[in-house]
Formats: C-alpha cells, sequence, structure tokens
C-alpha cells in the first residue's frame, strides 16, 4: 500500500497552472518552482546545466506580448519586482524532465500528480471533442428538417409593414397644392 506523503497536492490546483498557450498545454517556470519547492531560478539553472535534455517542443521561453497577456488574462500578480526575463513554459514532455533533473523526493511525488493532472485534462478534451462531432452529426441529420421550422419561425418574427398613417385634421395650402 502506497502512503501518502505532505507534498501530495490536490489535481485541482494543479489543473490551475496548467494554461494553454501556442496551441498546448503549458506550465510555468514559477508554478512548477512553487510546486517543487525550489526557487524559480534554481529551477532555471538546473534546466541551463541540462540543455539537451530540454528541446524546443519541451520548453520555450514565452515573448512580451505572451508574457503581458498571460499577466493581464490570469490577472497573475508579478510577486516583488517582477521578472527581468519572460518565464519558460513547459509542456508534459519537459514537466516529465524536469523530474529527472530535480531529483528529489518532493520533485517525483509532484511529478506525479502534474502527470496525472495532464492526463485528466486530455481526457476530458477528448470528451468534449467526441461531444462536438456528435452534435455536428445530429445537426447535419436534421439540417434540411429544421431549416424549414426556422424558416417559419423568421418568417413569423418579421414584423408586418405598417401602412403609412393617414393624416386626420385640416390639410394647409402645400398639402393642397401637392395633391393637385
Amino acid at each position: 500500500m502506497a502512503k501518502h506523503s505532505k507534498a501530495a497536492l490536490p489535481a485541482e490546483v494543479i489543473e490551475q497552472k496548467i494554461y494553454m498557450i501556442r496551441r498546448q498545454k503549458v506550465m510555468l517556470d514559477a508554478d512548477l518552482a512553487e510546486l517543487y519547492g525550489v526557487t524559480t531560478g534554481n529551477l532555471n539553472l538546473a534546466v541551463r546545466r541540462n540543455p539537451k535534455r530540454f528541446p524546443q517542443d519541451f520548453m520555450f521561453q514565452l515573448g512580451r506580448q505572451e508574457t503581458q497577456s498571460l499577466l493581464l488574462q490570469n490577472a497573475r500578480a508579478k510577486g516583488r519586482g517582477g521578472r527581468r526575463t519572460p518565464p519558460y513554459a513547459f509542456t508534459e514532455q519537459g514537466v516529465a524532465m524536469l523530474s529527472s533533473v530535480l531529483n528529489s523526493e518532493r520533485a517525483i511525488e509532484v511529478n506525479i500528480g502534474i502527470m496525472r493532472a495532464f492526463v485528466r485534462l486530455r481526457s476530458m478534451l477528448a470528451g468534449h471533442a467526441d461531444l462536438a462531432r456528435r452534435l455536428e452529426k445530429l445537426e447535419q441529420k436534421y439540417d434540411d428538417q429544421l431549416k424549414e421550422v426556422f424558416e417559419a419561425i423568421g418568417e413569423m418574427m418579421e414584423p408586418e409593414p405598417v401602412p403609412p398613417a393617414r393624416r386626420i385634421g385640416f390639410a394647409g395650402k402645400q398639402e393642397r397644392a401637392d395633391k393637385k
């Protein structure tokens, strides 16, 4: 039976730290450092010491615009004075590789939790994709039948033309001249 440690984190905490950037699910260096219990500088130093383990499809550095957009969208605090350089984003493979360069008991346990969170998100996204495909099939199947119904509803919703109101009362000189 596996024993539980203090390093185990709820999946929700980890999932909140997974972002979609450049159409990839990634985690930022500062969030990973917090989870692993190290400083962001030490995490990035370990990565720089092992460049062959982190090709571009495992991690990339955000551009200044991406960093600014992320700060605005997620209301992320800059911390004490902010960063001097844009953060690094680690893909699922990059996070897995981090466990080999951060060789501690906590790193291993946190990494297991992170991998489970990535798998859970992937299965949730697959479920949504399946649902979208099913809905599209239904739309195609019933499109012709529903098209007629929607057209009829659209016609009923159009306001009926209102005839111009007839003026009541005495016509002035200009109006009498116009009628002649």
